[in-house]
């Protein structure tokens, strides 16, 4: 599958998930419509850049993030207080689970990968080829918890 083609499926997917999700929680949606061209990035303390999509991840209730992940940027083990599903729309990322940053047990997840994080799930990423992007959807308030080990 071409690249724009697997972009277009990561995307319709996400929307997908995401009004799935609306649905669950029994909140309704504002007409909105969005241009990646729109979005606004910040850089945020752990060296990703992040943008709203929807709603806001710091408050009660449904929301969709862009998360840039720079080339080599290594996110060491942390979870997350909300369940997240994130759907890697450029790039690949290297995904794996525990408490420990272990190359060994991580998955490569190409564009149009899908991944869950349920509440709580110590994880850690890396851009190890190149820059990824990926599309984060939660129920907020959202944040992070590094997790500390006597290496």
């Amino acid at each position: 599958m071409k690249a724009g083609k697997r972009l277009t499926a990561a995307v319709a997917g996400s929307v997908l998930v995401m009004a799935v999700v609306v649905l669950a929680q029994g909140a309704s949606l504002q007409l909105m419509q969005i241009v990646p061209g729109e979005l606004k990035f910040k850089l945020i303390p752990n060296g990703t850049l992040q943008a709203a999509v929807v709603g806001d991840s710091t408050r009660p209730g449904l929301y969709a993030i862009r998360t840039k992940i720079p080339l080599g940027l290594r996110l060491q083990p942390h979870f997350h207080p909300d369940e997240r599903i994130v759907t890697v729309l450029d790039g690949t990322l290297y995904v794996g689970f525990g408490e420990r940053f272990d190359t060994s047990t991580m998955r490569p997840l190409p564009p149009g990968s899908v991944f869950t994080e349920p509440a709580r799930q110590p994880h850690f990423t890396w851009a190890k080829d190149g820059e990824v992007l990926l599309q984060i959807v939660g129920n907020g308030p959202t944040g992070t918890t590094q997790i500390v080990t006597g290496r």
